[in-house]
């Protein structure tokens, strides 16, 4: 075998495994849980989009979260894990209560 075999087989393993791991990592994005974002209120809403996502990633995974510490150093604030970094209170699930901090 040549040198320009060598690389012209290089260049299309090269290029395969390229393609292959695209689609892969497209086909891989978003497969956590998001709740719908008409859940959310009006103000969280209209925030920018890795905002609103945040907040929707912390309300479908909320009971995950809750074993994260919190990284805001809102401590003081009463946050004793991520979850609180985005809900106040969930006492009442179908009325959550936002802590409005994480909007930025």
């Amino acid at each position: 075998m040549n040198r320009r075999d060598f690389l012209t087989i290089g260049l299309i393993a090269t290029a395969t495994v390229m393609v292959d791991g695209s689609e892969s990592f497209a086909a891989s994005e978003h497969k956590y849980k998001l709740t719908p974002e008409n859940l959310l209120p009006k103000d969280i809403r209209s925030a920018p989009e890795d905002v609103r996502e945040a907040y929707r990633f912390a309300v479908a995974n909320r009971d995950t979260l809750r074993y994260i510490p919190c990284y805001c150093g809102s401590g003081a604030d009463g946050h004793i894990s991520n979850a609180s970094c985005y809900i106040k209170d969930d006492s009442t699930p179908e009325k959550l209560i936002f802590d409005r901090m994480s909007l930025g």
